[in-house]
C-alpha cells in the first residue's frame, strides 16, 4: 500500500512538473522525468528555480532530513545485526 501511494505521488509530481516547466521556459519532458525518478527532491529544486525559494528550501531540507533517517536506520540495523552474530 506505501509503495502505491508513494508511486502515485512521484506520478502527481511528475504530472504537476510537466504542465508547469513550460510557464518558466523549462523542458517539461525533463522536469516530468526528474519530477517521476526524485519526487520531492525535483519539486523543490523546481520551486527555487522559478523563483519560489522558501517553499523550495523547506521541500529540498525534508528530503534532506528523511534521507539522513534512512541512512542512520539502516546503520543502527545493519550494526545490529552483525553483533548479533558475534
Amino acid at each position: 500500500m506505501e509503495i502505491l501511494i508513494s508511486f502515485l505521488g512521484h506520478v502527481a509530481i511528475a504530472i504537476f512538473l510537466a504542465l508547469n516547466a513550460p510557464k518558466y521556459g523549462k523542458s517539461p519532458v525533463l522536469w516530468g522525468i526528474f519530477g517521476f525518478f526524485f519526487g520531492i527532491l525535483a519539486l523543490g529544486i523546481y520551486f527555487v528555480q522559478t523563483g519560489k525559494k522558501v517553499i523550495g528550501w523547506i521541500l529540498i531540507i525534508i528530503f534532506a532530513m528523511i534521507m539522513i533517517l534512512i541512512v542512520i536506520f539502516f546503520s543502527v540495523l545493519i550494526a545490529f545485526i552483525f553483533s548479533s552474530f558475534s
